[in-house]
């Protein structure tokens, strides 16, 4: 087998086009080491990261302590499958519960099987508690949500290119529009077999959408009044990157179900949970669900060592901090070039610009790749907007840095 290092980007490139499956449209960089803040290409040239992995990244590129704390499990015991018990597992459930204040954790691998085993909680919930009739039971979503690429949470999207093909798709879903309590109401009043409510309390992938003030826990209450679950999928918005530990704080929130993925392992490895109290988590019994890598003692002990990094570094904070300044620095941006950027939203160091396509044709995929020659890496999503997410690491001097490197792109366009 010939495993000859690639030397160059163009290599790279040309490598994966013609041996992987063309499911991305990646920008133009070949990336192949990482440091806190920054990235750098098979080249040499170093990068400011601004989509730290989509939000797995929080803790920064190869933190020391979650790279020992994998290593060093490695180097002892890294898979029993759930057949037996292992003497990391135990802690870490503890350790999350005991963080987020609920009776009972659940890990899992991937983001997407996060949410499954949530919608499959509440289902049983549903059925067991509820008293819902079988096959009856219903989950409220919300439209332009992304909670996975599975064939069961495409059917409940609302982006074409994440279902055109893909059908046919699962039913006992309803769909509602985001950031609408009014539309809430409606559907739990029209339908008693609703079992759960399936939010991001920020949408992450649909463009940084910041609902209304209080409108998680106007939706936590009806939930409550229905006899509902609600389910809030932070795993994009959670583990600090918001500026609080968990968006749906910014509410005084507490789900019945919370999906955490993504950061929970400083994007080491993939580890993902999700968390309930005992009413909820008991109804899956032995047998009915599982994975045989899911809280393998390598995640278990990476889980841990990400979410200390959070806590003892003061990363949620300066995310808080760190994202008013980002934002002042793009509006003032959008004072010089209003007929280009159009808005800023976001909370912490979660953020979005839109771009408005210029009269040339040129787009925000035009901005990304400028951004990425003068090193920085954002992604845009949906045409026209760019997300920024940078590791929750960053100081406030690199941070000015990338806002003048994105000032003077979006001044120069």
């Amino acid at each position: 087998m010939n495993t000859q290092t690639i030397t160059s980007s163009q290599q790279a490139i040309d490598t994966e086009h013609k041996y992987g499956a063309h499911n991305y449209h990646p920008l133009p960089v070949v990336l192949n080491r990482g440091e806190g803040v920054y990235l750098w290409d098979v080249e040499g040239k170093r990068y400011y990261d601004f989509l730290s992995a989509y939000s797995a990244v929080n803790q920064g590129h190869c933190h020391p302590k979650i790279v020992g704390a994998l290593t060093d499990q490695a180097q002892q015991l890294t898979l029993t499958s759930r057949a037996f018990y292992n003497d990391k597992l135990g802690l870490a459930e503890k350790y999350i519960c005991e963080l987020f204040g609920y009776d009972k954790s659940l890990y899992m691998n991937s983001g997407a099987e996060a949410v499954e085993t949530a919608i499959k909680l509440a289902r049983k919930w549903g059925y067991m508690k509820k008293g819902i009739a079988p096959h009856n039971a219903e989950i409220i979503v919300v439209e332009h949500n992304f909670h996975g690429r599975t064939t069961g949470i495409i059917s409940f999207s609302t982006d074409p290119d994440s279902t055109k093909g893909f059908g046919p798709y699962m039913p006992g879903y309803k769909v509602i529009p985001y950031n609408d309590v009014e539309a809430l109401e409606r559907a739990l009043k029209e339908n008693p077999n609703v079992c759960g409510f399936l939010v991001e309390p920020i949408q992450g992938e649909a463009g940084v959408v910041v609902p209304d003030e209080g409108y998680l826990a106007k939706a936590q209450a009806l939930c409550k009044e229905y006899d509902v679950l609600l389910m809030a999928d932070e795993i994009q918005t959670g583990i600090g990157r918001t500026g609080k530990l968990l968006a749906s704080y910014y509410d005084d929130v507490k789900a019945d179900i919370l999906i955490l993925g993504k950061a929970l392992s400083g994007g080491v490895l993939p580890v993902s949970c999700v968390l309930a109290n005992d009413d909820i988590m008991l109804c899956i019994q032995p047998g009915e669900h599982g994975s045989t890598f899911g809280g393998n003692p390598l995640a278990a002990m990476v889980a841990i060592a990400a979410l200390e990094v959070i806590r003892e570094e003061n990363l949620t904070e300066n995310a808080n901090r760190l994202g008013e300044v980002f934002r002042e620095r793009m509006r003032r941006l959008i004072e010089k070039r209003p007929e280009l950027v159009t808005l800023v939203r976001g909370r912490g160091l979660l953020n979005a610009i839109i771009i408005k396509p210029t009269e040339d044709g040129r787009t925000a995929w035009d901005v990304c790749v400028e951004l990425k020659d003068k090193g920085l890496l954002a992604k845009p999503t949906h045409g026209d907007i760019i997300r920024f997410a940078p590791p929750l690491v960053m100081t406030e001097d690199q941070l000015h840095e990338c806002c003048d490197i994105i000032e003077e792109v979006i001044m120069g366009f």
